[in-house]
């Protein structure tokens, strides 16, 4: 049995072999209509979502199988023991997925269960994000091989394209960070991915006119929000809020940003138009962000129809 906690026990050719099967799923939905006929997924949230939950819930669907939701705040996990409350939950489903707040919980939820485990996102990773921005990169351009810029936070998003990058060792990571958010990975981590020649980190301090520099020779730049989103309208981080955009607006995607250059844009979504991303960026690239958006659905059928039948 598999769980998808992050990339580390999947080879390049098991995340390959996801791809593949994510790109016939949606090219030929009705091949697999039943493909999980009688399987039972059950999703707990303890962050809010829009595209994990309906991406999840329709996935299974399309695939002839059925769901059961749950809100962290509901259940027991917050007052209960929780390795006999994981342990429960496998005793009724066939799989899990969780959006949880803290990589520690999704490790502890990874050594106890009994059906596979998926991470739907944590403070660390999100690799169901990154699996949808591949293969919506496989169909724009045809392959991996390209120079994607990120620019913004390293979080969770940045972290799963870095290992997704190393593992997978075609096209280049770039990565410009002036903000770091709290995470699991330490520096042995982001050195390890360096080292594999895909991975390259830029100088956060380095200057907007050299960042400009960088931006003219890629095929992609990908930014994602700059504040948590259980932070975004907490009244208790505006002050800090505040400062993190009074430093980051800098490196807004926008149209001077983007002055000489060939790249298309990507964002996970949600986006705070405005910030991260101009209104104009936005909507001149809006229709590769959604594709990126929808095959959310796609690559997790993919990844729920592997680990099901996974030995």
């Amino acid at each position: 049995m598999k769980n998808m906690l992050n990339f580390k026990n999947f080879s390049a050719e098991e995340l390959m072999d996801i791809l593949e099967l994510a790109q016939d799923m949606k090219k030929n939905p009705e091949k697999y209509s039943e493909a999980l006929k009688g399987k039972k997924l059950y999703t707990l949230f303890e962050k809010t979502s829009t595209r994990t939950f309906l991406s999840f819930t329709t996935g299974i669907t399309e695939l002839g199988g059925t769901y059961f939701n749950q809100l962290w705040e509901d259940s027991n996990f917050v007052l209960g023991e929780p390795v006999s409350e994981i342990k429960y939950v496998c005793r009724n489903v066939d799989i899990i997925m969780a959006r949880l707040v803290k990589n520690e919980t999704v490790e502890l939820f990874g050594k106890n269960v009994t059906v596979p485990f998926i991470n739907g996102c944590d403070n660390s990773y999100h690799p169901c994000q990154i699996l949808a921005d591949a293969l919506t990169i496989i169909e724009h351009f045809g392959s991996l091989d390209v120079k994607l810029l990120y620019i913004g936070a390293k979080n969770n998003v940045f972290n799963s394209l870095v290992e997704f990058f190393a593992k997978m060792k075609k096209g280049t990571l770039y990565g410009l960070t002036p903000l770091v958010n709290n995470t699991a990975c330490d520096d042995a981590f982001y050195e390890e991915a360096k080292a594999t020649g895909h991975y390259v980190e830029l100088d956060p301090a380095m200057s907007i006119d050299e960042a400009k520099t960088y931006v003219k020779e890629m095929d992609i730049l990908y930014t994602d929000t700059w504040v948590d989103m259980e932070f975004f309208n907490n009244p208790e981080f505006a002050e800090k809020k505040a400062e993190i955009m009074a430093k980051m607006m800098p490196y807004q995607i926008n149209d001077a940003f983007l002055e000489g250059s060939h790249a298309v844009v990507m964002h996970d979504m949600p986006m705070h138009v405005g910030f991260e991303i101009s209104k104009s960026v936005e909507m001149k690239h809006l229709d590769l962000i959604l594709d990126e958006a929808e095959n959310r659905r796609h690559a997790e059928k993919a990844v729920m129809y592997t680990l099901i039948n996974s030995k």
